[in-house]
């Protein structure tokens, strides 16, 4: 090895299909040379596509992982395993976290189920047997001999060098009390469970990319005294109320649809279809899903920055308060959103973050915001069909004012934050061999030396 490694130390599952129609590139893409085109698939998905479908299933069983670690970090730090481990063999991509050549007779396809495997097994144990058995399934496809023995041993060897690196990114500390305050603006817990607030430790784990997790914290929300703030109030009290009569059917399906499942998983899911819908090889799909999730982890650690800075009251919380702090705004005490609020402040908005990064990313991937798929709940019943990335983004962003979980300047900030990080990472990672912006040093000094 003549290389180094670098050490920095059940909700509902959306079935998706995917129309192929009308998929043009629009522009080069950074991370693929040449012109995007889309192909009807007919063959079995590759290893990595295999594996985060895999990854999607027991990310979301029940208990999965602490309910304090986000399930962006997991996604993120099995997707890194598998790059690194593929890259390692077949090169190309500069190196994320392990820098390591691997044998150039092992096979790539086992070393990214091997990676996958052995970064589930350690992140979600519970989950195991489960991991355990989907890889003795895969190995059929992927044959024997000595460079499958060899890439299963490379693939093992990465996945727990990323392990080891992000073993102290502070994701297993005790997550501090979020202590409500008091009076107009302020967050407060929100029926009908009162859970305490979540995700309180995600701001203070180590990003990814990012240099800090406020690295891109939006400015403060509008002043409850403000025009915005008042306008923005009135459109939520009237489209997200349990029983509007102002919010379409179309509009209801939406609030239902895109709350009905992990926002993240439903972007891995259209990644999914993507990488098979544009012909991606393996390395290209390990490339694709290591930066999108990867994005979502950064997005996850600003985003909780932002929330526990401003600590904004939920729409449940304003619409129902005695004391509105806007003479422009009236209390309405019975009123009821379309959906249960989460358990943490309202600014910014996540599914609006997540789904703006998402869709920048693959966008940027693929060159192109053209595409066209559906998606089907099967849990509520529901089913979307848009023509682009961006499409889905905006509808997602939408959704949470139909559903009366956020006003609209949560969303739009969330959008600006999502498209920031996103935009972060495709510039300064997984990259073609040289085009990294910096060393992962230079993070780890930024944080402690974690």
């Amino acid at each position: 090895m003549t290389k180094r490694i670098a050490l920095l130390a059940g909700a509902a599952v959306l079935i998706v299909s995917l129309a192929m129609t009308a998929i043009a590139s629009a522009r080069p893409s950074r991370h693929r040379p040449g012109a995007a085109k889309a192909q009807t698939a007919t063959a079995q998905p590759d290893q990595v596509i295999q594996w985060n479908q895999e990854l999607q299933k027991v990310l979301v069983a029940p208990n999965a992982q602490p309910s304090s670690i986000h399930p962006t970090r997991t996604m993120a730090i099995t997707q890194i395993a598998v790059y690194d481990a593929v890259n390692g063999i077949v090169g190309g991509g500069e190196p994320f976290l392990v820098d390591l050549n691997g044998p150039r007779s092992a096979s790539a396809e086992a070393a990214a189920a091997a990676a996958a495997r052995t970064a589930l097994d350690a992140l979600l144990p519970s989950q195991q047997p489960a991991i355990d058995s989907f890889f003795e399934s895969s190995l059929p496809q992927i044959g024997s001999g000595e460079h499958v023995v060899r890439g299963v041993r490379f693939g093992e060897q990465v996945a727990n060098a990323v392990l080891a690196s992000r073993a102290n990114d502070g994701a297993n500390a005790t997550p501090p009390v979020f202590a409500p305050g008091s009076g107009p603006g302020e967050y407060q817990l929100t029926p009908p469970a009162f859970a305490p607030a979540g995700f309180t430790q995600t701001q203070h784990v180590m990003p990814f990319v990012l240099q800090s997790a406020g690295q891109f914290r939006p400015p403060a929300p509008p002043s409850l005294t403000s025009a915005r703030y008042a306008a923005d109030f009135g459109e939520v009290h009237s489209l997200g109320e349990l029983n509007s009569t102002t919010r379409t059917a179309d509009e209801t399906a939406i609030g239902k649809f895109w709350g009905a499942a992990p926002v993240w998983v439903v972007w891995n899911q259209i990644a999914d279809q993507a990488g098979v819908g544009f012909a991606n090889s393996l390395e290209q799909n390990a490339r694709l899903f290591a930066a999108l999730d990867t994005t979502l982890a950064d997005s996850a650690i600003g985003l909780y920055d932002a929330k526990y800075a401003y600590h904004r009251w939920r729409p449940i919380t304003a619409i129902t308060a005695s004391d509105q702090g806007n003479a422009n705004t009236t209390a309405d005490p019975g009123w009821l959103p379309l959906a249960n609020t989460a358990n943490d402040p309202s600014y910014p908005g996540a599914h609006a973050e997540f789904s703006q990064a998402a869709a920048t990313v693959l966008g940027d991937f693929f060159g192109t915001d053209t595409f066209s798929f559906s998606l089907t709940n099967a849990g509520v019943g529901i089913t979307r069909t848009f023509d682009s990335f961006s499409g889905a983004s905006q509808e997602a962003s939408a959704s949470r004012i139909f559903a009366g979980q956020h006003f609209r300047y949560d969303e739009n900030a969330g959008q600006a934050l999502g498209g920031q990080v996103a935009d972060l990472v495709v510039d300064n990672a997984f990259g073609q061999e040289g085009n990294r912006g910096r060393d992962q040093h230079d993070r780890r000094d930024a944080h402690g030396g974690r």
